[in-house]
């Protein structure tokens, strides 16, 4: 692929961009280009003219994500402030950029009285994240919130999917390849903010207590198999503390994989191979990645 052959953007274009930076984990390799677009148009006209065999991958906050260590081909994009609004449509319902975090769409929920999106408070992502994902904590999925979302597709054509269109699953959605979300309508029920707040504030607390806030982490690694928790299996299994390289299970909670400085992300990876191994041997369980995994190994 040559920089030559890229559509003019209006956003920033940057060849060979290190993501490290850009992901919870400061591991792994560069992307072949980063794209910040400036609006939803600029990236609808990139993709329109981005030869369809490039790949593109949307990257939010980079929290469940490991970037393997020889990088991304093709085309990264990260949505920035433009796509981090969240505004009140009526008195239930907001409309967030898939930009905004979910600490801005919790927050904005409490100021307008609306109750149902406390649990958004605990996930560290942005809206694009959540709705791909179906994310959910503390008894609240994505799945139970949106209305619809509106996604640009890989040939830049923009559409409004409803929540019935993603078929939804745990952590899963079946939103189409190369598409990136680019906003999302959320619905709860009215509420007091004093009774909002004070709900973000137990989450926020129980998430302090149980979790490595403070680490270079990937948050919840595994995803939790029918009617077991994964933190206990990995327990069980004898995982707690398990080090590769720089890569370390966490002594907090033993479902969430820390960089404890020089990881690489082929020690992550290969640790959280090692922990399905060992939960599967112990318990006969079988352990499926949350975390998703993108690039190439080098």
């Amino acid at each position: 692929m040559s920089v030559n052959i890229l559509p003019k953007v209006e956003g920033k274009l940057t060849p060979d961009a290190p993501l490290a930076p850009l992901v919870w984990f400061k591991s792994g390799g560069s992307a072949e280009y980063l794209f910040e677009p400036k609006d939803i148009n600029d990236l609808q006209e990139f993709l329109r003219q981005l030869d369809p065999a490039v790949p593109v991958m949307a990257l939010g906050l980079g929290s469940n994500l490991i970037v393997r260590d020889g990088g991304v081909k093709g085309v990264v994009v990260r949505l920035g402030k433009a796509f981090a609004k969240v505004a009140s449509v009526d008195a239930v319902t907001l409309n967030c950029g898939a930009g905004a975090s979910g600490i801005l769409v919790s927050s904005t929920a409490r100021d307008n009285g609306i109750s149902g999106l406390e649990f958004l408070r605990s996930i560290p992502g942005t809206v694009g994240g959540f709705v791909r994902m179906n994310g959910g904590a503390y008894g609240g999925e994505v799945k139970d919130i949106l209305v619809d979302c509106d996604v640009v597709m890989r040939d830049g054509a923009l559409a409004t999917l409803s929540v019935e269109e993603l078929h939804y699953s745990y952590r899963h959605s079946q939103l189409p390849d190369g598409a990136i979300v680019v906003g999302a309508r959320f619905r709860g029920v009215p509420g007091a903010s004093d009774a909002i707040q004070a709900e973000m504030d137990r989450i926020s607390a129980a998430r302090e207590a149980s979790q490595p806030l403070r680490s270079k982490t990937g948050g919840s690694t595994f995803k939790n198999p029918d009617g077991h928790k994964a933190w206990q299996l990995v327990d069980e299994a004898g995982c707690r503390g398990l080090q590769i390289g720089g890569a370390q299970v966490s002594e907090k909670h033993t479902n969430f994989l820390i960089n404890t400085g020089d990881a690489t992300s082929a020690d992550i990876e290969a640790l959280g191979d090692e922990v399905r191994q060992r939960v599967k041997a112990k318990s006969g369980i079988d352990l499926h990645w949350e975390i998703q995994r993108v690039g190439e190994t080098k």
